[in-house]
């Protein structure tokens, strides 16, 4: 995989107890609130980053953001992704998500595998605390099962990541 340059900011995020609107509101909902993740995410991210879905309730998304402006941004991607989602049928859902984040400059690597390892571990730090929090070196270090931190959640099941 190409190195990315060094104003490249991948992101990680997952919505917190996501688990618990999927099963207590129904799977409809659940998917109402994946798509106004994305949505947001796409939309704070802007028309030249890449935003995808990894799987489950977890996201990710890779821009260049100056580090300047990078605490600001992220404080905006948090609003975004704690204000409440309306469904179709008029319910509110209360919606948060954790994120992590890591830039070039503070995990000195600008190898997107690494970077992306880095942003989960960051992500895992700062789970439920409201904040967004950006990667360090240790972060990039963290050992990972098939790409993803090890000791998640679903990584001691058959040996593998959730």
């Amino acid at each position: 995989m190409s190195p990315l340059p060094e104003s490249a900011n991948p992101r990680v995020s997952d919505a917190d107890h996501f688990k618990q609107i999927n099963d207590g509101m129904g799977h409809e909902a659940g998917d109402s609130v994946l798509a106004a993740i994305g949505a947001r995410l796409t939309a704070w991210a802007g028309p030249r980053a890449s935003v995808g879905r990894l799987g489950g309730d977890e996201f990710a998304v890779v821009l260049e953001l100056a580090a300047d402006r990078r605490a600001l941004h992220l404080e905006q991607l948090v609003r975004m992704l704690h204000t409440p989602v309306t469904l179709d049928d008029g319910r509110t859902v209360d919606v948060a998500a954790s994120v992590g984040a890591a830039a070039p400059a503070s995990v000195g690597s600008r190898d997107l595998t690494l970077l992306q390892r880095a942003a989960d571990a960051a992500l895992y730090d700062g789970k439920h605390s409201g904040q967004a929090v950006l990667a360090k070196a240790t972060h990039a270090a963290t050992p990972s099962t098939n790409g993803r931190r090890a000791g998640r959640p679903g990584t001691a099941v058959w040996g593998r990541a959730a």
